[in-house]
């Protein structure tokens, strides 16, 4: 059976080989906080939580004191690359499609096939889209070897290139959710709850779904990040109030609610690997342009999720 597991050894795989290349080029802080991250994804499953709280307190250390440095790896050159662009033009974008579509369509058709009903099954319960996911992944970069031809190493360090660019933020997500966990099991969810239930008055539905996705948008704000922000608020309001006080559909709740996260995300500079790495990588003057351009949307679609929260968790479930 092809599990998890198959995942975090494909991607300790490529931060190892990110970590080797940067001590090739004498970039030590980068080669160390990679080759920590590939030795949690290889074997922190195996690890005890003490020494995967070591680990990330040891990338938390590399990052704190400056010594991730952007790497400059020779790659393809832009004669290249304009050749590339004027010879294919679109057709370019046919190996980043394979991704998606390699997970959607293969996880419908894994589903009516009978790879989906042997004895145990051929990928692990409920893992399936992000399994075929990373078979995508796989996919694509074979074939756009295979079509491009670019030398052996373009792809591991253009990959370097990018992650370096963005430093520490690209595990920010990680970081944030694993956070909100903590928060979680600390009881932060049920102090809120108590809060929240003693200003809500009882059987106010609507105010509660407000209350909820608004929580929702500000924890994100505050935390950086929906993922963080979701065991703490389903914890406080989503669980206890909206599902089992008054009887509300659980997945529009979850699902939704996550949007009104998300929608905090469009409005905080916590989210630095959406919102200030973008404005970095572009060169803006404004490190806050990004944002500005995100609260018109933001809003409105705050306001639309608090919406379908109450009507499709409630109106049209009852």
């Amino acid at each position: 059976m092809i599990t998890y597991e198959w995942l975090y050894v494909l991607a300790g795989s490529f931060f190892a080989l990110w970590s080797i290349l940067s001590l090739r080029d004498q970039l030590y802080g980068n080669a160390a906080f990679w080759g920590i991250l590939s030795v949690s994804f290889f074997a922190g499953s195996y690890l005890s939580d003490l020494a995967n709280g070591i680990l990330v307190l040891a990338l938390v250390a590399i990052a704190g004191a400056g010594q991730l440095k952007r790497s400059a790896p020779e790659t393809t050159l832009n004669e290249e690359r304009e050749s590339f662009s004027e010879k294919f033009g679109n057709r370019l974008f046919v190996p980043a499609l394979i991704v998606p579509i390699t997970a959607v369509a293969g996880t419908l058709l894994y589903n009516y096939l009978p790879l989906s009903i042997v004895e145990g099954g051929l990928f692990e319960e409920r893992r399936e889209t992000l399994i075929l996911f990373g078979v995508g992944v796989v996919i694509a970069l074979i074939a756009a070897m295979v079509w491009l031809r670019p030398a052996a190493l373009a792809p591991a360090e253009e990959g370097r290139r990018l992650l370096d660019s963005i430093g520490w933020a690209a595990i920010l997500p990680q970081m944030l959710a694993a956070l909100g966990a903590v928060f979680a099991l600390a009881g932060v969810g049920d102090i809120i709850g108590d809060a929240a239930s003693g200003a809500i008055p009882e059987g106010s539905i609507f105010l509660t779904v407000v209350v909820f996705a608004l929580g929702m948008a500000l924890f994100t704000m505050i935390m950086g990040n929906a993922f963080a922000a979701f065991p703490v608020m389903a914890a406080a309001i989503g669980i206890p109030l909206l599902v089992e006080g008054y009887g509300g559909n659980p997945a529009v709740i979850g699902a939704v609610g996550m949007l009104a996260g998300f929608c905090g995300t469009l409005l905080t500079p916590m989210a630095a690997n959406f919102n200030i790495v973008p404005a970095a990588l572009l060169e803006l003057k404004d490190q806050n342009a990004v944002i500005r351009q995100q609260v018109g949307t933001a809003i409105p679609l705050w306001i639309c999720n608090v919406v379908i929260i109450y009507v499709g968790a409630f109106l049209l479930w009852n």
